[in-house]
């Protein structure tokens, strides 16, 4: 198998494609974003970090019975994938009020919530990413009802599977994102798993361990997402 040219390139990653059609090879950066690009910079080895943290839990979840678009790590920064299409809705988990939900609600950062939220987002720079609902869903044609359906359930369970492994480290899963891809007439897992895309609390502390640190300029980012790491995966 050969790596080719660039087919797409983000604001973590980079996505080429291969002599095989059905597979990628997607590149973790270290470059980091916040509010919707406007705010913009570095966090070394971020990449790494992700990349590592990503391929771990995408195993771990494959194990568990959720199906995930990973097939194997090439490099410290660099994984194979299935060649998904993605569909254009982001899941967010939500355990803990925090961001802008409490925004949103006037809850305070930090409230443990009576039950699992989840919400959906329309997936779309333009737009800042809006939310939306199952209706705005259909009535797009984002996704088929029992695609919803599929995702609300590999969602629901990947937070469960994740919430207790990272107790077990003394890491609270405060919230976080997920994307989906189609391969073939299925949907799978795909995207990533890390700090960017979650909310880790140090479980006794309530530190953050993630993005927020960059995005609320806490510094320790590297730090954070060094320790994050060590823990989940022992490095």
């Amino acid at each position: 198998m050969e790596k080719l040219e660039m087919l797409y390139e983000g604001k973590a990653k980079k996505v080429y494609r291969t002599s095989d059609p059905d597979l990628y090879v997607v590149e973790y950066k270290d470059d980091a974003t916040a509010f919707n690009g406007l705010k913009k910079g570095t966090i070394i080895d971020k990449g790494i970090v992700n990349n590592k943290m990503s391929a771990f839990f995408f195993k771990m979840l494959e194990d568990r019975g959720v199906p995930t678009h990973f097939e194997k790590l090439l490099s410290d920064r660099e994984m194979l994938v299935k060649a998904v299409k993605i569909v254009p809705v982001e899941v967010l988990i939500r355990n803990y009020a925090a961001g802008s939900l409490s925004k949103r609600l006037g809850i305070k950062e930090g409230t443990r919530l009576n039950c699992t939220v989840l919400e959906f987002c329309y997936k779309n720079d333009e737009l800042g990413d809006p939310f939306i609902n199952e209706d705005h869903i259909k009535a797009m044609g984002l996704a088929t009802e029992e695609e919803v359906k599929v995702i609300k359930e590999y969602s629901l369970k990947v937070n469960e599977i994740l919430t207790e492994y990272l107790l077990k480290k003394e890491i609270i899963l405060a919230d976080f994102k997920l994307e989906f891809g189609r391969y073939g007439d299925k949907i799978v897992l795909a995207d990533e798993i890390s700090p960017d895309t979650c909310r880790f609390w140090d479980a006794k502390t309530m530190e953050k361990l993630d993005k927020d640190r960059f995005r609320r300029d806490m510094g320790g980012v590297e730090e954070a997402y060094q320790e994050v790491l060590r823990r989940v995966i022992g490095e």
